[in-house]
């Protein structure tokens, strides 16, 4: 069987996170496919990034829900296929399944082989497409096309927990990439404000966040305030944004939004192409 030798990679942090929040009494949402790819290990590592910074957790878990609903819709306005980058530990193939979609799965090939050893010792079979590869050193489009996507049919991406690991050049190329590729199609994705990239918010827990991801070997590099401005160089045109900040009032209103300055420069946004471009 495949071995992942660092289990606190920010794959298995993630994943533990998501855990937790379908764990409880009235969750965000129910992923009961998670846990196969965890043990004591992951809950350790998870467990002391939480400790420096709860907020943290709490922004994956609120993104998780966005993701869902977005998925969601798009799965009921005749979507069939999806197309999750970075995938990580990620479950919606499994747990989204509706008839006819196909998902494509890109990470790199340790991640993809433990993931399919795992799903399959549980004996869950999927419509899914896993392509092992780094869709921006080894060409997104390029790795579709060699994995049977079809380019015509209505499509979501979902580009989760990604964007921020990336530089700004590279974020457009993938959406620029998309855009003349692709006949339909939806991309949400999370972002971070310029100030949190800088460590400049002035709060220490949200600057110590940062740099706890840098000594991981995972540094942050793109960060966003003109969203409008971003998308319309990417021909692209804003359909959704929200603060994570707003989705913590939403869904925990009787919640203490606990760090401010993480959540309202945290968010996430759904765009299309601009069909005049």
């Amino acid at each position: 069987m495949t071995k992942i030798q660092d289990v606190t990679g920010t794959a298995f942090i993630v994943a533990e996170y998501r855990a937790r929040e379908s764990g409880e009494t009235n969750p965000l949402y129910r992923d009961p496919i998670v846990s196969l790819f965890l043990n004591e290990r992951t809950r350790q590592a998870a467990d002391r990034m939480a400790a420096d910074f709860p907020a943290g957790e709490k922004g994956v878990k609120l993104r998780t829900r966005y993701y869902d609903d977005h998925l969601d819709e798009q799965l009921v306005h005749g979507c069939r296929q999806v197309i999750i980058l970075g995938t990580g530990l990620d479950t919606r193939a499994v747990r989204k399944q509706s008839p006819g979609v196909t998902y494509f799965e890109i990470d790199d090939a340790d991640i993809i082989n433990f993931k399919r050893e795992r799903l399959a010792e549980a004996g869950i079979d999927a419509p899914i497409v896993f392509i092992a590869g780094n869709y921006v050193t080894d060409g997104l489009i390029r790795l579709l096309g060699a994995n049977h996507f079809d380019f015509e049919l209505p499509t979501y991406i979902i580009w989760e927990g990604n964007s921020m690991y990336l530089t700004r050049p590279t974020v457009l190329k993938v959406l620029t990439d998309l855009r003349g590729r692709i006949s339909s199609f939806a991309i949400s994705f999370d972002y971070m404000s310029e100030t949190v990239i800088a460590c400049a918010t002035g709060d220490e827990g949200t600057s110590g966040f940062v740099r706890r991801f840098a000594a991981m070997g995972a540094p942050w590099h793109f960060g966003l305030d003109d969203l409008g401005e971003f998308a319309r160089e990417a021909g692209m045109i804003v359909v959704d944004k929200v603060k994570v900040a707003d989705l913590y009032r939403t869904y925990w209103p009787n919640q203490a939004l606990d760090d401010p300055a993480f959540y309202d420069n945290y968010s996430l946004c759904t765009l299309t192409p601009d069909s005049a471009r």
